[in-house]
């Protein structure tokens, strides 16, 4: 996706510079930093998404009312099931799905099974791309030896 300027979904150096070498003054880089120690995101979705692929991820209106892209789940599944109510606008559907996701995150780190089919988050289809637990840090580090490593290859082509 592009954005005055910036290009957003951007999970690997390479792709950061791929980005810069096609005149992007600036990388978005969201999903990959989910999984990393440091995020507030739940144990149980951190493992989901190191497990999921860039098709396990859909847009929905059930946690805002607004569309954005989440984990797929039997959450997201529900809400998008013909049977299913319409979300109410935003920001009702936030003040509706949001204690309930609370609970569900709370249930699925003691184990309950039921709530881990549940358990979603925000996430772009680049998480496909995340499959290692690392810090922030070291995901910058990783970035910085990518995007090095691909801007050499492009300066190459022009010698």
């Amino acid at each position: 996706m592009y954005l005055q300027g910036y290009v957003l979904g951007i999970c690997t150096g390479e792709q950061m510079a791929g980005a810069m070498a096609m005149g992007a003054s600036g990388a978005w880089c969201a999903s990959v930093f989910l999984t990393t120690s440091e995020a507030e995101t739940s144990e149980v979705v951190k493992e989901k998404m190191l497990e999921a692929s860039s098709n396990q991820t859909v847009r929905s209106r059930s946690r805002t009312g607004k569309h954005s892209r989440q984990l797929q789940s039997e959450w997201t599944d529900a809400w998008l099931s013909k049977d299913a109510p319409d979300p109410l606008p935003m920001p009702l559907q936030t003040m509706v799905s949001e204690p309930a996701l609370d609970k569900i995150d709370k249930a699925a780190e003691v184990g309950h099974e039921g709530a881990k089919k549940l358990a979603t988050y925000w996430v772009g289809q680049g998480i496909g791309l995340v499959n290692e637990r690392i810090t922030a840090g070291q995901t910058v580090q990783k970035f910085k030896e990518e995007f090095i490593e691909a801007y050499e290859r492009l300066n190459s082509f022009m010698e």
